[in-house]
């Protein structure tokens, strides 16, 4: 177990990101890590202009829903959520994160998030500092910290994002919030037990998981270094 910035012990959660799975064996993919341990599945929703990328909507999450009871940590990189929230809720989203960056009204739309039957998460970029989430931090569930700029997988883990993430956990604990604290970026194998001991609940994995030769066994590796 991890201990939390005020001493008590804290379980890693992973969630691999299915942004990074064979979108052709789905259904296998799924099932290989959920029964290798995986807490939540990260869905990354991208519009084509918050991110550059285009990824799926409510009817993929849908279907995939009836895969899995593994709750959904849906990742919303769009402009406007604010139209989009109760569609995904609706199509079986557990946890359903925006971005600081692509609304101008969070505490609104945190709130709109919670009273269509989620989670509420507030995601912020590697360039906005923590400071932005003075006034909104006691609303949330969850606060994901992003350690590469977001759009694609596969990228190179930022390394200032430790530090934040220490940080943010020294927010949570003074505070005393029961508040979530994930990164999403880089996250693999050699780095997780850093990553976890600043401070993160939850370690978003992409190509970190299913890049590997055998995603199952790499999520238990993950979780034995970030134990120790």
């Amino acid at each position: 177990m991890t201990q939390s910035g005020d001493g008590r012990a804290r379980r890693i959660k992973i969630a691999p990101s299915l942004l990074s799975a064979d979108f052709a064996r789905i259904a296998d993919q799924i099932a290989l890590v959920e029964r290798g341990g995986a807490d939540y599945l990260h869905i990354d929703v991208m519009d084509g202009r918050f991110v550059p990328n285009i990824t799926w909507g409510p009817k993929i999450i849908s279907d995939m829903r009836r895969l899995t009871k593994l709750p959904f940590d849906t990742h919303l990189m769009i402009v406007e959520p604010e139209r989009y929230v109760e569609a995904f809720a609706k199509a079986g989203a557990d946890i359903i994160t925006v971005h600081w960056e692509a609304t101008v009204h969070a505490h609104r739309l945190i709130h709109q998030i919670k009273e269509a039957g989620a989670k509420a998460g507030l995601a912020i970029n590697p360039a906005t500092p923590l400071v932005v989430l003075d006034e909104i931090l006691p609303y949330l569930d969850l606060l994901l910290v992003m350690s590469v700029d977001p759009g694609f997988g596969g990228q190179r883990y930022i390394e200032s994002s430790t530090p934040k993430l220490a940080a943010a956990r020294k927010m949570i604990a003074d505070r005393r919030l029961r508040v979530e604290l994930e990164v999403d970026g880089g996250v693999h194998e050699e780095n997780a037990a850093v990553v976890a001991a600043a401070g993160a609940d939850v370690l978003v994995m992409g190509a970190g998981i299913f890049s590997t030769p055998a995603p199952d066994a790499t999520i238990g590796r993950v979780r034995e270094s970030c134990a120790r």
